[in-house]
């Protein structure tokens, strides 16, 4: 009988395994050899369940099982599983043979995984010297032989728990990484929140154009895999290669095949394109882009053949609004609806910003801005705010929401309670109402205009606090009652600093 292990014995097991690098590789290096071996270890373990099944109903038929497993999900060619090279680990070579395994999945499976292992490389001298790197990928390999870490469905009892465990390796990942973590992953509850305000829906076309790991995507489709359907798409771009393979080896691990993930700069290079080579449009647009972004792409922005400056260009140091320029762009007419995470400097910036800010408010395309904690995000202690968007608006009217008091404190990072802060968020936001005493605010167009489209939040939200009223009398009366005591401290002590001698 097959034991199954739960969920966080295979989060311990796989985080275990970053003992092997610690102190010699740094994380935002090693975060790739591991999660790259965990693909590894669960195509191996999947392809092993499925031929021993096959052979235990066609044992007398090796010819028919190859065909049948010429069915699966995935092909793994022969020696390119993760136990030929266990078996081998203490042969020198261990860096060359991983590569090679590698790269043989990726030819034999080369409209799913195409290029997804071009940007890692086991041999790589980033491991050190050859004797060190072989004895670091000997330790490596141990690690995953270990039983909680037997990927079979059989022993973890659904696929869930590999895309699980991949996401809880990524965001171990993000809180080590610093500045970079915002690269590649975007915290849970807030992708929870985004999905949540979007409301994804069977059939959605969905689209994140700075997709980092595809988080954000994944929990968009779960929403609709949560009311019994499986029937959408999700579409992504990322700009920077490792992160892009990690958006690629997730959405497998996760067991979405129906999607299409583009490497290449959103703004610079656009790739999500319809056959008429313009820019495709979707039911969904989510995404939490860099802040701030300087080099965004400012040269080539006046001839955009796409016409999504048509508004204004952005800044040449800023690039919030070139993103969010291109989210609008991509919308579907009627159905589109979008979320964005955005720093609190886009609401009320001056300058070009501030133009395109009226225009988006004119077009009654801004639906909502949702004001967040300090300290969510990976890399940044800044608060950031959410804006919604949607195509099929009827009126000017916008939805303040200052959420920012509503968070579990941790110690470097803040987090949302999915209960209690997610819930009142998205309950709020579809109940519209036009006031919720120091929490939420229906803004009429007429109150934008007089604000000069200034979108701040404290200019709609009244959060301020009455402070209880100070009775000077009384405040005076014990000044002097406290004075009268210090007074016979004082002489008190005095005589206790004469009896040890300290007369002055």
């Amino acid at each position: 009988m097959t034991i199954q292990v739960n969920q966080s014995e295979v989060n311990q097991a796989v985080w275990a395994a970053c003992d092997t690098f610690r102190g010699t590789v740094d994380p935002s290096i090693y975060k790739d050899f591991v999660l790259t071996m965990l693909f590894l270890k669960f195509l191996s373990d999947v392809w092993r369940e499925h031929y021993e099944q096959y052979e235990a109903e066609y044992g007398d038929a090796p010819e028919l099982i190859a065909e049948m497993m010429k069915n699966e999900r995935f092909v793994l060619p022969e020696g390119a599983n993760f136990y030929d090279l266990y078996g081998q680990r203490h042969t020198p070579g261990n860096g060359e043979r991983i590569d090679k395994a590698l790269h043989a999945i990726e030819e034999a499976n080369i409209t799913k995984l195409r290029d997804v292992f071009q940007d890692i490389s086991f041999n790589s001298t980033k491991l050190g010297e050859e004797k060190q790197k072989n004895d670091i990928l000997a330790h490596l390999l141990e690690d995953f032989a270990d039983e909680r870490l037997n990927l079979r469905l059989a022993h973890i009892g659904n696929q869930d728990v590999i895309g699980n465990a991949y996401e809880y390796l990524i965001s171990r990942f993000a809180s080590e990484a610093g500045k970079t973590a915002g690269e590649f992953y975007t915290p849970a509850e807030v992708s929870e929140l985004i999905a949540e305000l979007v409301d994804p829906k069977e059939g959605d076309e969905i689209c994140d154009p700075t997709c980092g790991s595809a988080s954000l995507l994944m929990k968009c489709g779960r929403q609709i895999r949560e009311k019994g359907s499986k029937k959408y798409a999700l579409y992504g771009q990322e700009a920077i290669g490792s992160t892009w393979a990690l958006a690629k080896m997730n959405l497998f691990l996760h067991g979405e095949d129906n999607h299409r993930v583009e490497w290449g700069d959103t703004i610079r290079n656009p790739k999500l394109l319809d056959a008429d080579d313009r820019l495709k449009h979707f039911d969904v647009v989510v995404a939490n882009p860099p802040f701030s972004l300087a080099k965004w792409g400012y040269a080539t922005a006046q001839d955009d053949r796409f016409s999504r400056f048509r508004r204004g260009v952005p800044p040449k140091t800023k690039g919030d609004y070139a993103f969010i320029l291109h989210m609008v762009e991509t919308m579907k007419p009627g159905t589109g609806r979008m979320g964005v995470v955005v720093p609190h400097g886009v609401l009320f910036r001056g300058a070009a910003e501030g133009k395109i800010r009226r225009k988006l408010v004119e077009e009654h395309k801004l639906d909502a801005v949702i004001g967040l904690p300090e300290k969510l995000f990976f890399g940044t202690s800044i608060p950031a705010a959410i804006l919604v968007f949607k195509q099929n608006k009827e009126d000017g009217s916008v939805l303040f929401i200052d959420a920012s008091r509503d968070f579990v404190k941790g110690t470097n990072q803040n987090r949302l309670h999915l209960e209690k802060h997610v819930n009142r968020i998205v309950e709020t936001y579809r109940a519209r109402e036009p006031k919720t005493d120091k929490y939420s605010y229906l803004a009429q167009f007429e109150e934008m205009v007089e604000n000069d489209f200034n979108l701040n939040i404290p200019r709609y939200v009244d959060t301020f606090e009455e402070e209880e009223a100070i009775d000077l009398l009384a405040v005076r009366a014990e000044r002097k009652s406290l004075k009268k005591e210090l007074a016979v401290l004082d002489v008190q002590m005095q005589g206790y600093l004469k009896e040890l001698g300290y007369d002055a």
